[in-house]
């Protein structure tokens, strides 16, 4: 009987160490991001070398999975934010994002140019990165307010909601790709509801909250400087969306293809293979990429050596990224490793809380509190990961709802810690107070509504 207690009492010990490790590394983590103002990166694997001392891994086992970490996470993620990366530079360069704009607007009017700012911010983001998409649009919406009169908002915020929904919730953005690949979640899957949740959640804090705020807070346009070029040799509008569908469409084939739904009756096992191959995020991004190559780049009269230097200039702003991702992993890592993650998953179990509702919480507070969305869902898929992998039964779909409802606390209420609050506010001409009562606001509608949608779906699967 002793010996049951003394065995107890050593367990209870153990757990309460390394849940006290996990809170010395999240603690570790904000107070160099927030006080100290250490680059994420490396406050992400500080955070790691903290959880494993307090946890007492052996030194050197703390490198090795350090190792480990990046390594294993670095090898597909690295690959793909990279291909992504090309293949939004070549159809940045080409004109294909404003030539969507323009098609999207002249086809809804002026009188429904909200939705189409959203559908056109929607697409776009799917391969080119947010802060980017925003700057090659925002001449639109300012074209828009000098000949409507209304309020800049009115376009502005369904075109950020499209564009903030589609960076978070569908690869392959790096954000997206980096949680299904700590989550081990299939891209298919997280695609699919990407679009499902994504689409709803664009119209309520898109073009409904648009027109709210548009009523409350007037902005007007900067007045233009230069004259709008006329009849610029934009690319076929069908062309674009043909290209930036390609990688979408491989992958989630290959999806559906070789999942439990279809059966090798239908298609046999060596097709599916084949299919697995060219539906696989690299080679479909690589396949996308070098269309886009010919198509927006060599056909259209760009020599090569300016395809060489623009695609070659946008690896640079996916090098943090990269790096993020891989500390991101180094901390699941470091959780499995001390199998704090099964400490946690059983914790979490007795007190009934399901971990889609824990990815969401956890980030919600390092959003709040960082300021960074990437950090923010790198930081909670590495948490969250362990318990993942502790649970016998979780589904793919499961795992998939998981990467978009860590996806949407990671959007939640972008205020002045967050670099995109003070771009909406440069590029719109509007205070502090102003970005608040309607960017800030739009982000938190954003994060609510998806993760309601999140929960729906997730009794519903």
């Amino acid at each position: 009987m002793e010996s049951l207690i003394e065995v107890a009492q050593e367990k209870a010990t153990l757990d309460i160490r390394l849940l006290l490790s996990v809170l010395g590394g999240i603690s570790v983590l904000l107070v160099l991001i927030l006080r100290f103002k250490i680059q994420a990166f490396i406050a992400l694997l500080l955070a790691s070398i903290t959880v494993g001392i307090l946890a007492g891994i052996p030194p050197m086992a703390i490198i090795t999975t350090m190792k480990k970490g990046m390594g294993d996470t670095l090898g597909f993620v690295a690959l793909v934010i990279g291909l992504g990366a090309i293949f939004g530079s070549i159809l940045e360069y080409s004109g294909g994002a404003e030539a969507l704009a323009r098609f999207m607007l002249k086809k809804f009017g002026e009188k429904r140019a909200s939705w189409a700012l959203m559908i056109t911010g929607f697409l776009v983001a799917i391969p080119v990165f947010f802060d980017v998409a925003f700057i090659i649009l925002v001449p639109i919406i300012y074209s828009l307010q000098r000949r409507t009169k209304k309020s800049l908002l009115l376009y502005a915020i369904p075109l950020l909601a499209g564009l903030a929904i589609t960076h978070s919730f569908i690869p392959p953005t790096p954000g997206p790709i980096a949680v299904a690949d700590i989550l081990g979640a299939d891209l298919g899957w997280v695609i699919l509801f990407g679009f499902i949740v994504g689409v709803p959640t664009a119209i309520v804090c898109g073009p409904i909250f648009a027109k709210y705020i548009a009523e409350k807070i007037h902005v007007d346009a900067p007045e233009a400087t230069t004259e709008n070029i006329k009849n610029e040799d934009y690319p076929a509008i069908g062309l674009i969306l043909s290209i930036i569908g390609i990688p979408i469409l491989l992958i989630v084939c290959n999806t559906i293809i070789n999942s439990p739904l279809v059966s090798e009756e239908f298609i046999s096992l060596e097709i599916k293979q084949w299919i697995g191959l060219i539906g696989n995020p690299i080679v479909a991004l690589i396949i996308a990429n070098l269309i886009a190559w010919y198509v927006l780049g060599i056909r259209r009269k760009v020599t090569k050596q300016k395809l060489l230097d623009i695609t070659s200039a946008s690896m640079a702003p996916t090098g943090i990224i990269i790096l993020l991702t891989g500390a991101g992993g180094v901390f699941k890592q470091m959780l499995v490793t001390t199998e704090t993650g099964k400490m946690l998953a059983a914790y979490f179990a007795e007190m009934g809380i399901p971990i889609i509702i824990f990815g969401f919480f956890i980030a919600v507070l390092v959003r709040i509190l960082q300021g960074s969305a990437t950090v923010a869902m790198i930081t909670a898929a590495g948490i969250t990961a362990p318990l993942v992998m502790a649970q016998v039964d979780i589904t793919a779909i499961d795992k998939a709802l998981l990467v978009i409802a860590i996806a949407s606390g990671a959007s939640i209420m972008s205020h002045v810690n967050d670099s995109g609050f003070w771009l909406v506010s440069k590029y719109l001409g509007i205070n502090e107070k102003q970005t608040f009562q309607s960017w800030t606001v739009m982000t938190t509608i954003l994060a609510l509504v998806s993760f309601t949608i999140v929960i729906i779906l997730s009794f519903i699967k």
